[in-house]
């Protein structure tokens, strides 16, 4: 990954993006900060309240839970050239705590293809925030259009989470 100001220090979000067959993206965002990984875990596992502190998620419900598999309604919204766009999206997580990992693949939505993971690095006092999202709109999406928007988003959910992390630690 490249970093955005060119360096890979601590708080620097880094970011990547890949162009996949039949106009499908590969976004990957990842931040490096001092929190010890069971913050960034229990605000990611937070699927009540993730509205709350990541931007243009609209809403997050709980539809059912099955020891570490979770499937959770989500409502995405955005202004994009003067219009209010909303997605819904059905998704299927896996949590796994020992591995830092909650994968997520899409039942039903808005996408063809909405799948990823978040995942939870550490390391000597320092954890690593990974965000990795595959998305592929459906036909006359323009999702060529919307890739710069859907930068900046991943990056402010980033964001979003490490707020919402370091918040709860009290370290904000």
């Amino acid at each position: 990954m490249t970093a955005l100001n060119g360096s890979c220090s601590l708080d620097t979000i880094q970011q990547e993006m890949e162009r996949l067959e039949q106009g499908a993206r590969r976004l990957a965002v990842q931040l490096r900060l001092p929190l010890e990984p069971d913050w960034l875990w229990g605000v990611l596992t937070d699927y009540a309240n993730l509205s709350r502190f990541i931007p243009n998620l609209a809403s997050s419900r709980q539809l059912w839970r099955r020891g570490n598999r979770v499937c959770l309604e989500q409502v995405g919204t955005q202004q994009f050239c003067g219009m209010r766009f909303t997605a819904t999206v059905e998704l299927e997580l896996e949590e796994d705590r020992e591995a830092g990992e909650l994968r997520f693949t899409m039942n039903r939505g808005d996408f063809r293809r909405f799948e990823g993971v978040w995942r939870i690095g550490h390391d000597t006092g320092v954890s690593s925030l990974l965000y990795e999202l595959i998305v592929q709109g459906r036909p006359g999406m323009p999702i060529g259009l919307i890739e710069q928007r859907l930068r900046t988003d991943l990056a402010n959910n980033l964001r979003g989470v490490q707020m919402e992390a370091m918040r709860r630690a009290g370290l904000v």
